[in-house]
């Protein structure tokens, strides 16, 4: 268990001098071909940016031009507000989205689904009945395929979410919870706390993990590519690439 105020902190900036809070130490940025995520990855030099960057793709703030809707919304599928689903893409009857959303080319929404409030959905992504994800990016062939929520975060190419996992992104150690959300939300990396500059962070989960179900990340939990976890009711901190822990 972390005691978050009995260690010290470094700001956001200083992050950046470490190689593990950088895109490219999750993500093997050479796999990622779409032009768009390619230039949102770009502008982050850390991966706390990552979610401001895609909201200021979704709402025009970039010097991009977002694609045209040219893929399937099926009949029977409730779409509110601007969600753009790019040629190939389909949301399914009976799914639940509202934008701003990007959906990437080969991307699924199915029935039961659940997508809200600024978020990506990379190429090839299959978001399944009973699965919600809100203000996050899923790089690509993200499976999500039953009963899970993944918050404000950023899941790498090949991630498997396993049945009723769950991100939390809201740092409570004291006093009612309040709404909107007024605490920093800081990551841990050898003992020290970095800031990361937003209120609500959920998690980095880095290319191919597997998150095995039942699994609840705490806030700002940071896990490395190819990182194998076995089964826990609760993970948190950083898991270094390649490493293997619960």
């Amino acid at each position: 268990m972390h005691h978050l105020t009995e260690v010290p902190t470094l700001s956001t900036g200083l992050a950046r001098i470490d190689h593990r809070t950088a895109p490219e130490y999750f993500f093997d940025i050479e796999q990622v071909h779409d032009p768009l995520l390619l230039c949102l990855l770009s502008r982050c030099p850390t991966v706390f940016g990552i979610k401001k960057a895609m909201s200021d793709l979704l709402f025009g703030r970039l010097d991009t031009t977002l694609p045209a809707t040219e893929g399937l919304i099926e009949p029977g599928a409730s779409v509110r507000g601007d969600v753009i689903v790019a040629a190939g893409a389909v949301i399914a009857e009976g799914a639940h989205v509202t934008g701003p959303v990007l959906v990437c080319p080969g991307a699924r929404i199915e029935a039961g689904a659940r997508v809200r409030d600024t978020c990506v959905i990379g190429p090839g992504c299959r978001i399944g009945f009973g699965a919600e994800v809100t203000r996050s990016l899923l790089l690509g062939d993200v499976f999500m395929k039953h009963t899970s929520f993944v918050g404000d975060s950023v899941l790498g190419l090949g991630v498997n979410i396993g049945a009723f996992v769950s991100t939390t992104g809201l740092r409570v150690t004291s006093g009612p919870v309040t709404e909107p959300a007024t605490d920093e939300v800081s990551a841990h990396l050898d003992g020290h706390r970095i800031g990361t500059g937003q209120t609500k962070f959920g998690a980095v989960i880095g290319d191919g993990v597997i998150i095995p179900a039942g699994t609840v990340l705490q806030p700002a939990t940071l896990i490395g590519a190819h990182t194998v976890l076995y089964p826990k009711t609760q993970i948190g901190g950083f898991f270094p690439a390649g490493s293997q822990g619960r």
